[in-house]
């Protein structure tokens, strides 16, 4: 029997975050509604205080919303409960973030095989070298994070986020700790893997730079979606 996978991985509905603080409610995400096709390379534009990052945390489910309704994969992210939303986070979500958060003690391979371990990967090993050697690191990999440089890191970062074969990569600003340069070979990265691997990509930042090769912009501003555009199409 043949599975037809639909177009669309992630569908958004009504979705709202509240945060309270005494008698102050701020909206971090007021109604927000949109879609998201497979293997797409999604940025996400808008200014601090926007909900760029609520929003990312949300699909990856290491925060809940006040309501409204995330499916990916026709899966009901909201509706988890906490032990199935940590295999979720496990098996379908790799993350990248701004500040590497890799293990110093560990060297490269030891910090994507931790990775790989988790999601209880086989050979995690010769699957954590194979990885990178895809994000060109083939010559670091017994390297520690304190002899890399910060643009090395992130590629190890990544390399970690995809050792899990994850369906979605969500990066939060993963260029901002970097130099120009350095950021757009990151971000040239990740779109080459995202086209290859046809893993979803989901990038917050600031850089409107980043958009251009982006296969959709997604504009956020006071909590909501207030435009698209699709650049590279």
């Amino acid at each position: 029997m043949v599975i037809i996978l639909s177009k669309t991985l992630i569908n958004i509905e009504k979705l709202k975050k509240d945060y309270k603080t005494g008698d102050i409610v701020v909206k971090a995400l007021d109604g927000i509604n949109l879609s998201v096709d497979r293997g797409k390379f999604i940025v996400i534009l808008g200014p601090s205080g926007s909900g760029k990052t609520t929003l990312l945390n949300l699909i990856g489910g290491i925060d809940q919303s006040s309501s409204g309704i995330i499916k990916v994969n026709s899966k009901i992210v909201t509706n988890l409960d906490e032990k199935d939303l940590t295999l979720y986070r496990k098996e379908e979500i790799g993350f990248i973030f701004q500040f590497y958060n890799l293990i110093p003690t560990l060297n490269a391979v030891e910090n994507v095989e931790l990775s790989a371990r988790l999601t209880n990967s086989l050979n995690p090993y010769e699957k954590s070298i194979e990885i990178l050697e895809l994000v060109g690191l083939k010559d670091k990999i017994e390297k520690y994070p304190s002899q890399l440089s910060g643009g090395e890191q992130q590629r190890v970062a990544i390399a970690r986020a995809l050792v899990k074969e994850p369906k979605i990569v969500l990066a939060d600003e993963p260029t901002g700790n970097l130099d120009t340069e350095t950021g757009e070979a990151i971000i040239n990265l990740m779109q080459k893997i995202c086209k290859e691997r046809e893993t979803t990509f989901l990038i917050v930042t600031h850089n409107v730079s980043i958009s251009k090769i982006a296969d959709e912009v997604i504009y956020l501003r006071d909590g909501q979606v207030f435009g698209t555009s699709q650049p590279n199409i």
